[in-house]
């Protein structure tokens, strides 16, 4: 037991040093990216570029960098952070305040992360300290200096976390949140709501509050940004994976209608069929008619329809495109606008016309103006 005990602050010690020994490297990349941004300002001379020596006690502030302009001597007061998430930066942000009162006039705060989201550039414009990232992102305004920096593109980390966040399990907890942004959700009754483990639902509730879309309190975790949230899922999203087959159906207008309306289903037992896209939108919020029908099912489902729609192969001429999913959570959040008729949920619905290209995406802005506004 002692040689576990041992074995495990051996661990515990290894994992420090490595944590430490990371923010090191990182601190000495903010410190490069800072000098090399300074130096291509012609008015401006950098003088020295302090970085915390290794081994001293924390002093609080990351990296100090001695510049002068005109003869007029400013300190840059740099907070490093190895993640800018809202959430973090916001902590970097306070500590950034509360270091710089401690030095003259001169002092100009500064906050560096490897990659700052446009959310979190916000941030620290908000509270007033200027900002860079390993992306090329910055700003930093003081004396005559006006440093303003953009970069479009997001660094693959920052994707692949993301993208990470809409996958088909994390997408089930999304979805429950969104049928009810002003809900607070324990982790049981989420995990339970969505047909995922706790972990899962831990995790997709860590990556919420980080970025600032939702908010923990003694009742639950709760969305108090679902807008970002669905824009950054529009962003990333990408249609559910599956077989996507293509069918003539000689039904059209209420002959249509009539038959599907016996065929859709959203229970396993019966065979999984739901309308999808613009075919769901139709009964959600008419926009634009089309000429195709879109549907998710299973394979029974599907021979459901195939039945009642009087569906044949087609290689071309098709008029029912139908998707067999790989996972099934779409069919979670099925919903019923009148009897008979299921189809996708709002935001699924949202979510597949925005990626239909720009007339999809009209018929997108119409359905989240008519079903997916959220007051707080």
């Amino acid at each position: 037991m002692k040689w576990l005990v041992g074995f495990h602050s051996i661990c515990h010690f290894q994992q420090m040093l490595k944590t430490t020994e990371s923010m090191k490297n990182l601190e000495q990349q903010a410190a490069d990216a800072l000098t090399a941004l300074l130096q291509r300002v012609p008015a401006l001379v950098v003088d020295h570029i302090e970085i915390e020596p290794v081994g001293c006690p924390d002093r609080g502030v990351d990296i100090l960098a001695h510049v002068v302009v005109a003869d007029r001597r400013h300190t840059l007061v740099c907070e490093v952070k190895s993640s800018g998430q809202p959430r973090y930066v916001r902590m970097g942000l306070l500590q950034l305040r509360n270091y710089a009162a401690h030095f003259d006039g001169s002092a100009v705060p500064i906050f560096v992360a490897p990659y700052l989201s446009p959310e979190a550039q916000s941030l620290c414009r908000d509270y007033q300290v200027g900002f860079l990232d390993l992306a090329g992102n910055a700003s930093i305004v003081f004396d005559s200096i006006f440093i303003e920096r953009h970069v479009e593109s997001k660094p693959s980390a920052e994707r692949r976390e993301l993208k990470s966040l809409f996958k088909p399990k994390s997408a089930q907890v999304l979805r429950a949140l969104l049928r009810d942004p002003d809900r607070p959700w324990r982790v049981a009754e989420l995990a339970e709501a969505s047909a995922v483990s706790l972990g899962h639902v831990s995790n997709v509730r860590s990556a919420l509050i980080d970025r600032e879309w939702a908010k923990a309190s003694s009742d639950g975790l709760a969305l108090i940004e679902p807008d970002a949230l669905l824009d950054a899922w529009r962003e990333a999203y990408e249609p559910p994976a599956g077989r996507r087959l293509r069918f003539y159906s000689p039904l059209h207008g209420a002959g249509f209608q009539t038959a599907v309306r016996g065929a859709l289903s959203a229970r396993p037992e019966a065979g999984l069929a739901i309308l999808a896209s613009f075919s769901a939108a139709q009964w959600l919020s008419p926009y634009g008619r089309s000429g195709t029908q879109y549907i998710y099912a299973d394979d029974d489902g599907l021979a459901r329809l195939s039945d009642a729609m009087k569906l044949s192969s087609a290689s071309k001429g098709e008029n029912v495109l139908v998707t067999l999913p790989k996972d099934i959570g779409v069919f979670r959040d099925a919903i019923e606008p009148v009897p008979g008729i299921m189809c996708t949920g709002p935001v699924q619905t949202y979510l597949d016309l925005a990626a239909a290209g720009e007339r999809g995406r009209e018929a997108a802005d119409h359905l989240r103006q008519e079903k997916l506004i959220w007051h707080h």
